[in-house]
């Protein structure tokens, strides 16, 4: 069953210890087949290496195990710790990662296995005999001498294999704990913990005659190598399904693709606006649970798909900048400066030698109130996981409670529903003209704010939907403020969810379906009965299932270099006109630290060669608008808005 939606999925419990089963199967496996002479080699490479230490003075295992012997009390709880701590730390530390660090566990257990088998690969190739199991050497036994439980020296384990003192898998389990910890804890009471168990563990092999100190040398240089491999092993694994790809493919410094946010805060509350110190301790505290910040692209070739690869060093400075839109006699800038700054923003491609995303603070927009701008690839995320990592941020519940229950069809529903959108898909109109582009990236962005409410209730009194209202009001606005005449009809795109969301609502899961609108003459209440009536594609599903199908499955299959193509064929002005989306969004008040958020307008780009992209979200209580145009086709935006409001006020 999956985890729900925004905690990483783990493994299954059973399969886990199954694998350690597994491992145990090795060991047992080399155990029944050593190789010849194991006895005579272990003590040979036993007694040089004692050699080796006392030639360089630093034999000073002897001395601390005849001390240890005649510590009573202390020798066995010396013995104990040899026999247990080691075993219970990481077992208690594999079992923490898998509860509390879903995300990491793969990569932790497979270090934790590399561990062993180097190890285990070690004792069989270099059978190494303890200190006190050389004849003449004057160490003594503690654990035998102790009869301590759950180790040779007891009946339980009395036929474990004593020949494996190199490396010393006490030392390599203890370190491995640490090294964990230093990762993923954050608190320096338990690093210290961790590091004081390595040093005890350290002199405890040394004390009871288990162990030379080069052993713990080579355990060290083990855990490091499997770390290493495990780390490794992981990045390349990371491939990015083609339904993400399709915006990397589709990019140009014409058209960026990232979508985002534009967040108004409420500063009344709090002793100044948001700093950079307050939204890179927000973010910093977050990125375990957003692998999408701490990821950037690997450089692509033509045939090996496309993939993300870790980035652990992040440019806070860069990726939170801090834009002040005060005047010169300090006074706020307003929303037209803030609107200015967010369409530089949005025209601005983001690096792809850095993780794919920004979130700018801007103060000085007017009085009480400041703005952060997010921005991630459309890549990393859609529209829906944009704002739910926004929401992370803010310590909020996730989208989950925003979408409710969204009912997916079944396979056979959904293999005879994408055969007929197929179809459909085959059969629909291409644009029967391309609108004006300037062929630069330039944007005019503004924004609107409305009651979601009245939006509602309009809605109800026309017998439309929410949706309907907004192409027509739309379509309306832009035969009035557009430059140059409009086609008689246009083909819009209109993006719907349509596949389950991934843990933590990450890459695309969206699907566009094309919406063909009126543009001619006629009254504005009879444009938006067509409207209405061409809208029903949208909630017949067929479309939606077949356009998900070829995005994701069928591209999967492609190599990139055909994949961007196809990606570049079938996105932009060629197939639609512009883009008009209508999202849930929280439906709850969110808090931002001591900033709560008054709106949340959404930021998504134009795709290529498309002039205009018009986006709503459902936040609290607001239908929340935004719009972006190319200069070429609307130059003002607020213009645009104006005529939107009269249009909406027509309809009522």
């Amino acid at each position: 069953m999956a985890d729900r939606i925004g905690t990483p999925k783990r493994p299954r419990w059973w399969a886990e210890l199954l694998g350690g089963l597994a491992l145990f199967g090795v060991y047992l496996l080399i155990e029944s087949r050593p190789l010849p002479s194991r006895e005579a080699r272990a003590m040979g490479y036993g007694q040089w290496i004692l050699d080796f230490e006392r030639g360089l003075h630093l034999g000073f295992e002897h001395g601390m195990n005849v001390w240890l012997a005649g510590q009573g009390w202390l020798r066995t709880f010396a013995n104990y710790e040899y026999a247990i701590t080691y075993i219970a730390s990481a077992l208690l530390l594999l079992f923490w990662v898998y509860v509390w660090h879903p995300a990491d566990y793969r990569r932790v257990r497979n270090s934790f296995v590399l561990v062993n088998l180097l190890a285990l690969a070690c004792f069989w190739l270099l059978p190494v005999a303890p200190p006190r199991m050389l004849p003449g050497a004057g160490f003594v036994d503690t654990v035998r001498l102790g009869h301590t439980w759950g180790s040779w020296g007891s009946p339980m384990v009395e036929n474990a294999n004593q020949l494996a003192a190199m490396p010393s898998l006490h030392v390599g389990w203890a370190l491995w704990v640490s090294v964990v910890l230093a990762r993923l804890a954050r608190g320096r009471a338990v690093q210290v913990v961790s590091a004081v168990h390595v040093l005890v563990t350290l002199l405890v092999i040394l004390a009871t005659g288990n162990h030379y100190w080069l052993d713990a040398a080579v355990a060290v240089v083990v855990v490091a190598t499997a770390v290493m491999i495990a780390d490794v092993a992981r990045r390349p694994a990371t491939r990015i399904p083609a339904s993400d790809a399709f915006f990397l493919h589709v990019e140009t410094p014409e058209a960026p693709q990232h979508v985002g946010g534009l967040i108004m805060l409420d500063t009344t509350r709090a002793a100044g606006p948001p700093t950079f110190e307050f939204a890179r301790d927000a973010i910093a505290a977050r990125l375990h649970d957003l692998p999408g910040f701490r990821q950037r692209l690997v450089p692509p070739t033509k045939w090996r798909p496309l993939r993300w690869t870790d980035h652990p060093e992040i440019d806070w400075a860069w990726h939170v900048p801090v834009f002040d839109l005060s005047l010169p006699d300090g006074s706020p800038g307003g929303m037209a400066a803030l609107h200015r700054l967010v369409g530089q923003l949005a025209g601005t491609p983001l690096p792809r030698d850095r993780p794919l995303w920004r979130f700018c603070v801007v103060t000085g927009v007017e009085e009480g109130l400041a703005a952060a701008v997010s921005l991630v690839h459309h890549s990393v995320a859609d529209g829906i996981g944009t704002i739910n990592m926004m929401l992370r941020l803010f310590d909020s519940p996730d989208m989950t409670a925003a979408i409710g229950e969204v009912e997916f069809p079944g396979r056979a529903k959904k293999i005879a529903g994408g055969v007929v959108g197929l179809a459909q898909l085959a059969t629909d109109h291409r644009p029967e003209a391309q609108l004006p582009v300037s062929g630069t990236a330039d944007r005019s962005f503004g924004t609107v704010r409305l009651e979601l409410e009245w939006m509602r209730e309009l809605a109800r009194a026309r017998g439309v939907r929410v949706t309907d209202l907004l192409l027509a009001a739309s379509v309306a606005a832009m035969r009035r403020v557009a430059k140059g005449p409009l086609p008689s009809r246009m083909l819009v795109s209109v993006p719907l969810m349509a596949a389950v969301p991934r843990p933590g609502m990450a890459g695309n899961v969206t699907a566009a379906v094309m919406i063909e609108v009126p543009t001619g003459d006629m009254p504005e209440t009879e444009r938006l009965r067509v409207i209405s009536k061409a809208s029903a594609r949208l909630r017949g599903g067929t479309r939606a299932i077949a356009s998900r199908f070829v995005m994701h499955s069928v591209a999967n299959l492609m190599p990139p270099v055909f994949h961007g193509w196809f990606s570049r064929f079938f996105y932009g002005s060629r197939i639609f006109n512009g883009i008009v989306s209508n999202m849930p969004g929280a439906a709850w008040q969110v808090d931002f630290g001591d900033y709560p958020l008054q709106t949340a307008y959404p930021i998504i780009p134009l795709a290529p060669g498309t002039p205009f992209v018009i986006g709503v979200l459902g936040w609290y209580r607001d239908f929340s608008m935004s719009v972006a145009t190319d200069p070429a086709f609307i130059p003002d935006t607020a213009a645009f808005i104006a005529e939107f409001r009269k249009a909406l006020a027509e309809f009522g």
